[in-house]
């Protein structure tokens, strides 16, 4: 458990380009986190089957899985819309709870301005990248209509 929540967006980079998942990826791109949870690197680095995909000097580890791509493991959220950090913020402050303005969010991190978006395009890529690789290309298909 972190001490205090992962919440903003945050610069990342690829570590492996062979791996087809971060296909077309710049060198670092932006994904947003809101987590309470830390994966730590050498955790992953004891189990020989798993690779560090990308990862964040700020927010840790973001992208890891088997080195045979069956099992991928993405700790940020690239499927957020562009409010819901803004909203997950709101809710927490209507609680009375404790928390920060997401880092990196809000245009001058001010919350009574709109949110930048940042992470749509690479998490779009993302999507397509593990549905293409990782399902479409894998996928037994019959062209007579018969899958196995």
């Amino acid at each position: 458990m972190l001490d205090k929540k992962m919440f903003g967006i945050f610069k990342h980079r690829v570590l492996d380009r062979k791996v087809p998942l971060v296909r077309g990826f710049d060198d670092l791109f932006p994904a947003p986190h809101s987590r309470h949870m830390h994966i730590e690197r050498q955790d992953i680095e004891k189990v020989p089957d798993l690779e560090i995909i990308a990862e964040s000097d700020e927010a840790g580890i973001y992208i890891f899985g088997t080195k045979d791509g069956k099992k991928i493991f993405v700790t940020g959220h690239s499927e957020y819309d562009p409010n819901t950090l803004k909203e997950e913020y709101e809710r927490d402050l209507a609680k009375g709870m404790d928390i920060q303005i997401p880092v990196n969010y809000f245009l001058d991190d001010d919350p009574s301005k709109p949110p930048l978006v940042q992470w749509r395009s690479h998490a779009n890529l993302l999507y397509t990248n593990w549905l293409n690789y990782y399902v479409y290309q894998v996928t037994p298909f019959d062209l007579n209509g018969n899958s196995e």
